[in-house]
């Protein structure tokens, strides 16, 4: 009997390349941050940011498929590639964008720490796999700290969640939704040919408002510079190494590197804008942290085999 292929290889490889797609997307909110400016002082709006980067990108991606020569996507993949674009050409950037003129980067890192959790359940249910109680215990738990948090900060004598939180939590769905049926896409076909032809499918869309929404006024160079750095990296370059990750090592096991993120985030946001990191924001990103890491490591078990739903590895 032949031996069955060692997948450790795979799963190494998808780890680093996740570990790198994180650690470009841990400088995506102060990036915006810088981008976007504050109340006090605004830059660029966060609709031309949303979409301006999404139109960048779709024009770097259009060369590239080119130059490789990519076959066209079946009718199946245009369907998921529909969700990818809804999910992370517009619905994660829209709301990020929009929320960071009026949160800190900090503050954010903290509101998007159960995104680990939302993208292994998204991966689990695209890939027929039965997460645990104990999974979903913890999942709970971490989006009652982010709640928590969120309202503590609002500095409302209600408790009531800030708009900002609310479009950040929709972002975090949003990605989840994007990270799920991209990983799941790259298994078909080369990782960075899936953000090309969902950033290209949006095109038609990002292209005429992004000239619609160019800024009327002048905007310091720096913030020019927040949205260079998120039209080639974090909306670009960064997904080739995480669905490519993604793939190799399974949605439920990679996702698990996105715990770095928040951390990340918060040490980026201290120098490059002059935030800086009370008790209250550090216990509870540190808190969801922990929760997320815990309930990573709950099983999570395979329901039923799709031959077009295998990943690198299984958890």
């Amino acid at each position: 009997m032949p031996r069955p292929p060692n997948p450790a290889p795979h799963l190494r490889q998808g780890l680093w390349l996740g570990l790198l797609g994180v650690a470009i997307f841990a400088l995506t909110l102060p990036m915006t941050r810088l981008a976007t400016g504050t109340p006090d002082a605004p830059q660029l709006s966060g609709l031309f940011i949303a979409l301006g980067r999404a139109a960048v990108a779709a024009a770097l991606s259009a060369v590239l498929l080119l130059v490789m020569r990519a076959p066209w996507p079946t009718a199946e993949d245009w369907r998921a590639l529909v969700l990818v674009a809804l999910g992370v050409v517009f619905g994660f950037p829209l709301c990020t964008s929009l929320a960071m003129r009026h949160v800190e980067a900090v503050h954010a890192s903290v509101i998007l720490g159960v995104l680990p959790l939302a993208t292994a359940a998204v991966g689990a249910w695209l890939h027929r796999q039965q997460p645990s109680a104990g999974f979903w215990l913890f999942a709970v738990v971490g989006a009652a700290l982010v709640m928590v948090f969120a309202m503590l900060r609002s500095g409302a004598s209600s408790l009531t969640l800030q708009a900002a939180d609310l479009l950040l939590l929709a972002g975090m769905l949003c990605a989840a939704v994007g990270y799920g049926f991209g990983a799941r896409l790259a298994n078909r076909m080369p990782a960075e040919h899936v953000i090309c032809w969902a950033l290209l499918l949006a095109l038609p869309v990002t292209l005429p408002l992004t000239l619609w929404t160019w800024p009327a006024t002048p905007v310091r160079p720096a913030a020019w510079g927040g949205f260079a750095y998120m039209a080639l990296f974090s909306m670009w370059l960064g997904f080739f190494a995480w669905y490519r990750g993604l793939s190799l090592g399974g949605t439920v096991r990679v996702s698990q590197l996105q715990l770095l993120q928040p951390f990340l985030s918060m040490l980026f946001a201290v120098p490059l804008l002059g935030e800086t990191l009370d008790v209250m924001t550090l216990g509870f990103g540190l808190a969801v942290m922990v929760v997320v890491f815990a309930g990573r490591k709950m099983p999570v078990s395979a329901a039923r085999h799709h031959p077009l739903d295998q990943e690198g590895t299984t958890p």
